[in-house]
């Protein structure tokens, strides 16, 4: 890692942050609930295991903090090993138990930019493939790589989140979104610009998980 635990940054981590912060996992299929957060840290964003903040004097960094009794530490950090430096991924700087202090990215997600009416080319979608397959390269499985996953930034594609990169069992959701923006939206809803509901899109995101856990599995 870059950082040392004498940085800041790390010092501001575990006297003003860490101590009074509150945070819950719930629910391991749903994101984690923020209920303590001291100023002036602001949240990002939160994922099923972790949430991720910032800090308004450090605006290329946030800091991602596992969510207590959640998995997934120890392998998040051997996957930014592995990976190092690498422009569609983000970049861990230092690492402490329960948290990581990562490059920033910045961007809007694909499931935003369905809301948004946002146009998303093709470029997004190879910039994403090629990624993917320079993790596989560095003996990493790409998992849970879905619209809430994956950014647009400037045209370009980026991957969000790397933690079940270590997982072996394979996992469709990139290639089905692939055939979904090749066979549904490129031709028939991309020049359109439709702002989609999030309730549709929630509505189908239920749906696909549905479908992926129970039919699928019986087959």
């Amino acid at each position: 890692m870059v950082y040392s635990s004498t940085h800041p940054l790390v010092t501001a981590i575990h006297q003003h942050l860490l101590p009074h912060l509150q945070i819950e996992s719930v629910d391991p299929d749903h994101p984690v609930v923020v209920h303590v957060l001291p100023q002036p840290w602001e949240h990002v964003g939160a994922g099923n295991y972790a949430a991720v903040f910032g800090h308004p004097d450090y605006p290329t960094l946030v800091i991602k903090i596992y969510a207590p009794d959640r998995p997934g530490w120890d392998e998040e950090v051997e996957v930014y090993h592995r990976l190092g430096e690498h422009p569609c991924f983000s970049q861990c700087f230092y690492a402490e138990k329960p948290f990581l202090v990562l490059k920033r990215l910045h961007g809007t997600t694909l499931y935003d930019c369905l809301h948004q009416g946002r146009y998303i080319p093709e470029q997004v979608i190879v910039d994403i493939d090629k990624a993917l397959e320079d993790a596989r390269l560095r003996g990493l499985h790409p998992h849970d790589v879905h619209g809430r996953n994956v950014m647009m930034h400037e045209g370009r594609g980026i991957v969000v989140d790397i933690s079940d990169f270590l997982k072996s069992d394979d996992c469709l959701a990139w290639n089905d979104l692939k055939r979904g923006y090749y066979w549904v939206y490129r031709p028939l809803f991309s020049w359109l610009k439709l702002r989609v509901p999030y309730s549709w899109l929630d509505a189908l995101r239920a749906v696909y998980r549905f479908y992926r856990r129970h039919i699928i599995r019986r087959r």
